[in-house]
């Protein structure tokens, strides 16, 4: 993966993508078998609509309290208390089976539903590694950073079958068996708070906004990141209906896929999206930032409403994993973007905003998915997600098709207008 990198990276650089490794498994892991262990427990699809949404909203509270409050911080301290935070969501799992006491860790926790990355480090992640590397960089930085992720997922969700294979093997209880294996995220908090004990304090050109310079804060791109913020947020509302937990339940309920099945077809999906987001930094460079984002994504959310159609599981299957292949190109184009063209001194707060709100979006649909499975097992969420995210692809193309991405946001609002 070091290889990968741009060559003019620090080892900071280093410790963040092993970090981001880490918690990809865990967040593979874990988000497949959740929908599982929570039907295990008898909860309902509405039930396990609510605590993934609890999950979501609950990264989004806190990535507003750490953006709030990180010029007390530095990054690193920022990053070291997020770990001690998945440590305890893990134990929580681990230990608690009623539903409120689960709901309640699920919206003060670090628990990732999705196969994307939604939880609280990640604005800060971005903010820290920005720095090291020149514009130009920037997006196969973040393409390496995000399918060193991708790619743990993957193997997390993989992994997430075995708990149900020991379960049947040892003749033990299999929802107990799923239950216990919340202790491996709790022990992934561990390993990665070891790893971000040796970062290095930031460089005070990455330091974020101190407290008496907060009132200027996005001053020169507020317009532009709140613009940005928006369209994202419609984006991840879309996204909600579709997490993997509730990809997982739906091909549960529509064609009685078991969770080793299910396991299986997300690692695939998984490498699937990882490997396309290697081919992000040359389209950027080719189409620029915006056409990449765009062009493909909307036929990934046209194979996602396709796959509402399925006649089968493996035609769904197929689709799914043919969507994987362009569903995940848009990230690193994206992240890119939100960093080029807002000023340096910015980034931190820029990446916080536009972070935040997509995960209030994403907390808001969950739920309302879960109602819908739980009347039908069609796949209305597919098709109303397919929909929403199309309507955000052409709308970021129509307001930003024509922005310089070289330059600070001031520019490019000039530029538009």
């Amino acid at each position: 993966m070091r290889r990968l990198l741009p060559p003019s990276t620090s080892r900071d650089v280093d410790r963040i993508v092993v970090g981001r490794t880490i918690r990809g498994f865990a967040d593979g892991f874990v988000s497949v078998l959740l929908a599982q262990y929570l039907i295990g427990l008898g909860f309902s699809p509405v039930q396990v609509g609510a605590i993934v949404t609890g999950t979501l909203i609950g990264s989004a509270v806190l990535t507003l309290v750490f953006g709030l409050t990180s010029h007390r911080f530095t990054l690193r301290t920022l990053l070291l208390i997020a770990t001690g935070m998945m440590l305890a969501t893990g134990v929580g799992f681990a230990s608690l089976t009623w539903f409120w006491p689960l709901f309640a860790v699920a919206v003060v926790g670090t628990l990732n539903p999705s196969a994307g990355d939604v939880s609280v480090f990640l604005p800060t992640e971005q903010a820290l590694v920005t720095g090291h590397v020149d514009a130009a960089q920037r997006p196969r930085l973040f393409a390496v950073y995000n399918l060193a992720g991708i790619f743990a997922g993957a193997i997390g969700a993989l992994a997430s079958v075995a708990p149900e294979a020991i379960a049947h093997a040892m003749h033990w209880n299999v929802t107990s068996t799923q239950r216990a294996s919340f202790l491996v995220y709790a022990t992934a908090a561990v390993a990665i708070f070891a790893v971000y004990r040796g970062l290095r304090r930031e460089p005070a050109h990455m330091h974020t906004v101190s407290a008496s310079a907060r009132r200027g804060v996005l001053r020169s791109s507020r317009r532009t990141v709140l613009e940005l913020a928006g369209l994202f947020s419609l984006d991840s509302a879309g996204s909600g209906f579709v997490v993997t937990s509730l990809l997982v339940l739906w091909l549960h309920l529509r064609f009685d896929l078991s969770a080793s099945q299910t396991g299986v077809v997300f690692f695939a999906a998984g490498l699937l999206g990882g490997c396309s987001q290697l081919l992000a930094p040359r389209m950027a460079r080719r189409f620029g930032l915006i056409r990449t984002m765009v062009f493909t994504h909307i036929p990934a959310n046209v194979l996602l409403v396709l796959a509402a159609f399925a006649p089968s599981g493996w035609v769904a299957i197929a689709l799914l994993l043919t969507r994987a292949l362009f569903a995940q190109m848009d990230v690193p184009a994206r992240q890119a973007f939100v960093m080029a063209v807002v000023p340096a001194e910015e980034r931190a707060a820029a990446s916080s905003v536009t972070n935040v709100p997509r995960s209030l979006a994403s907390a808001a649909t969950p739920l309302l998915a879960g109602l819908l499975l739980s009347h039908s097992s069609f796949g209305w969420p597919l098709i109303i997600a397919g929909v929403v995210k199309i309507s955000y692809d052409l709308l970021l193309l129509a307001f930003y098709r024509d922005v310089p991405e070289e330059v600070g946001a001031s520019r490019s609002r000039v530029n538009r207008e």
